[in-house]
C-alpha cells in the first residue's frame, strides 16, 4: 500500500527532488520558488503549506515550508524522508541571538541542536540523544558560503518549544556556547538520524531577545537571500 499522498502532503510519489529546502514560512517557500527556481511547479498546498519543485542550475530541487515548531517540522520531514524518498532536507530559517556578538542578518549554521523538547522520548533511548547535522552537508555549506564571500558561524543552536517564555534562560545557554535560538532544527536532525538521511539547518538572525531588535515579517519572508543561496548551491 502506498504511503503517498500523505494526510499532510498531496504530491505524487516522484514529485519531490532528492533535496528539499525547508523554510518555516510558506510565503518564503513561494518566494524562493519564484525567485530562484526554473519551471517551478506547485506540488503541495495542503493547509497552505506551499511545496514547489523546479530546477536550479539544471538540477531538480524542491522547496516546501515546515510550519513553526518541532511538531510541525517533525511531521513534514518524517513524511518527506520516509514516504517520498527525500535524502536531504536543508532548513533555511530564522533565529534569535544567543551569542552576544551576533547581529541581525548574520548567518549561523547548526552543527548541533540543543533542545528543551520531549521529541526524542519516542525513541526510548537509555540516555540523552545529541541531535547533529550531516557533516557532508555542513562541509558543502561552509565551502559554498566561502565561495559566495559569506562568513557564517558554525556551532550549536537551541531548538525551543517555547516562543513566549517568561524564563527563557538564554543567558544559561549563552554560557554553554550556543549561538542562536530557533524552533525546528533538533526535530529535523532526529528524524534524519532515525531515517538514515541527511539534514542541515542554516539560519539568519532575525531578532535579538536581549535588546528587542527585530526584523519585519516582510524582511524575513524575502530579504534573507544569502542563506537561500548557500542552500541552493549545495542542493
Amino acid at each position: 500500500m502506498s504511503n503517498t499522498p500523505t494526510p499532510h502532503i498531496e504530491a505524487g510519489k516522484d514529485q519531490f527532488a532528492k533535496t528539499v529546502l525547508m523554510p518555516g514560512d510558506p510565503l518564503r517557500a513561494k518566494f524562493i520558488a519564484e525567485t530562484f527556481l526554473e519551471d517551478a511547479v506547485l506540488v503541495n498546498n495542503v493547509r497552505g503549506i506551499h511545496g514547489y519543485t523546479g530546477t536550479y542550475k539544471g538540477k531538480k530541487v524542491s522547496v516546501m515550508a515546515s510550519g513553526m515548531g518541532i511538531p510541525s517540522m517533525g511531521i513534514y520531514s518524517y513524511e518527506l524522508f520516509n514516504f517520498y524518498d527525500v535524502d536531504n532536507i536543508i532548513r533555511i530559517g530564522t533565529a534569535g541571538v544567543v551569542r552576544p556578538d551576533l547581529k541581525v542578518r548574520d548567518i549561523v549554521i547548526g552543527q548541533g541542536a540543543c533542545t528543551n523538547s520531549n521529541y526524542g522520548a519516542q525513541y526510548q533511548l537509555p540516555g540523552t540523544f545529541a541531535p547533529i547535522c550531516s557533516f557532508e552537508l555542513l562541509q558543502k555549506a561552509v565551502k559554498a558560503a566561502d565561495e559566495l564571500g559569506l562568513k557564517p558561524l558554525v556551532g550549536n543552536l537551541f531548538s525551543s518549544d517555547i516562543f513566549y517564555d517568561d524564563a527563557r534562560g538564554l543567558d544559561k545557554w549563552q554560557k554553554m556556547g550556543v549561538l542562536a535560538t530557533e524552533m525546528e532544527a533538533a526535530g529535523l536532525y532526529m528524524n534524519a538520524a532515525r531515517a538514515g538521511k541527511n539534514a542541515l539547518a542554516i539560519c539568519t538572525i532575525s531578532d535579538n531577545p536581549f535588546t528587542g531588535e527585530a526584523t519585519t515579517p516582510e524582511e524575513r519572508q524575502s530579504s534573507f537571500t544569502n542563506m537561500m543561496k548557500i542552500a541552493l548551491e549545495i542542493a
